[in-house]
């Protein structure tokens, strides 16, 4: 049980809770409680308990702490790791912290305390609702702010139909066999955050006119037999796997270069810059297809790429859900790749049936990204852009089942 408040005043959080409420701003409050056995709710309230205390006390805590140039600098190592489905954490949040702080004479004071702040004072959360609205730091806010210039540009100066404005982005997931194989914990076993080569991944499509083109699937393992496949997924199977070019161009060569054909005409694709979509083999599979990279710059993925302002947390959360029930049900440990191979595919086209069954919210979230301009040709408020994130994720999640929403 937590202690009274003496005499109406809010008490500090222990070190204890604030490592949790750390673990639940990197990681998420799922998560959180999971790893510490603590309920939601209760981490939510220390959460709460903890901005009101900033609130209350404009003063930081004394200690030698990092300027807001660096710590610019490690916001921007947050949103580009997440980016990248890179884990970060506890470890991995203080040890980049500690080199950007070396700097400092006498050496930099890390604590749960100061990295909390961080976390809130920076907007980086992996709940976050509305992070359309949240600035990102200046070099990065500055670099978006091109982007979009520069794409709302081509849009009308090349005259692009909307069938023709797409944004592609992969999401990555990751089996780790030893989990799945121990007494508990299999629902730890899937996760979508990682370090390793990912057990499966998914290069999702959607287009600027509200339809979604076929997810690609690429697992690495071999098929004992075929799986059974909707139409809304293509599946691509090979023991030792895929690298991130040759994922690339089998997305260009069996899902783009198919709906560019079919379309003709010129094109513009929303991508992030990691290394493998600008090789030069990729280059010239989308300039075969008149189509224009409009790569998105590192850590703004968040803000700007309209896969990112929904429709990827909710197929991640969706999926998680569904492995969770799945490694309650039954034991998992009976079940080999091709099996837990089927289940996601399963849970995918689920998913996918439910999001293009709503072609208004993958057009909104062109929208809502700043892609497209609004209907009467002008960008939308920051707040304006907020509010139909938050519209676009409850709806869908609603729609899905995911239960209580979590802050």
């Amino acid at each position: 049980r937590e202690a009274p408040e003496a005499g109406g005043r809010r008490e500090q959080l222990s070190v204890r809770k604030l490592r949790v409420v750390l673990f639940a701003l990197c990681c998420g409050t799922e998560q959180a409680a999971e790893h510490f056995r603590d309920p939601q709710r209760r981490i939510r309230r220390w959460l709460r308990r903890f901005q009101a205390l900033q609130q209350d006390s404009s003063t930081c805590p004394e200690g030698k702490y990092l300027s807001l140039e660096a710590e610019e600098k490690l916001a921007e190592w947050v949103l580009t790791q997440r980016e990248q489905q890179l884990p970060v954490n506890e470890e991995s949040l203080f040890q980049k912290a500690t080199k950007l702080g070396r700097s400092l004479e006498g050496g930099f004071e890390i604590s749960y305390e100061w990295a909390v702040r961080f976390m809130l004072r920076h907007k980086l959360s992996t709940q976050a609702r509305r992070a359309v609205a949240h600035p990102l730091p200046k070099e990065l806010e500055d670099g978006a702010s091109c982007f979009l210039e520069f794409v709302q540009r081509q849009i009308h100066t090349q005259e692009l139909p909307l069938a023709m404005v797409a944004a592609m982005d992969e999401v990555s997931f990751f089996l780790d066999m030893e989990v799945l194989s121990s007494e508990d914990r299999k629902e730890n076993a899937l996760q979508t955050v990682g370090a390793g080569e990912p057990w499966c991944e998914v290069l999702l499509t959607a287009l600027a006119d509200g339809s979604l083109l076929p997810a690609l699937v690429l697992y690495r393992g071999r098929l004992r037999q075929p799986a059974s496949l909707p139409d809304c997924i293509l599946l691509e199977a090979r023991e030792e796997g895929y690298g991130d070019e040759e994922a690339m161009e089998v997305w260009a060569s069996r899902v783009w270069r198919k709906h560019a054909a079919c379309r003709g005409g010129k094109a513009m694709l929303v991508l992030d810059c990691h290394r493998s979509h600008l090789s030069e083999e990729v280059l010239a599979l989308l300039s075969s297809c008149s189509t224009l990279p409009a790569v998105v710059p590192a850590g703004c993925s968040s803000k700007i790429q309209p896969l990112d302002v929904c429709i990827k947390r909710t197929v991640k959360n969706f999926l998680h859900k569904k492995w969770k029930e799945q490694a309650k049900e039954m034991l998992l440990l009976d079940c080999d790749s091709d099996i837990l191979l089927q289940l996601v595919l399963c849970w995918l086209a689920e998913v996918l049936e439910v999001i293009s069954d709503s072609p208004e919210l993958v057009q909104q979230s062109f929208l809502v990204a700043s892609v497209l301009p609004g209907p009467d040709g002008t960008a939308n408020s920051p707040a304006r852009n907020a509010d139909m994130q938050e519209e676009l994720i409850c709806s869908l999640e609603e729609q899905l089942k995911l239960g209580q929403e979590e802050e």
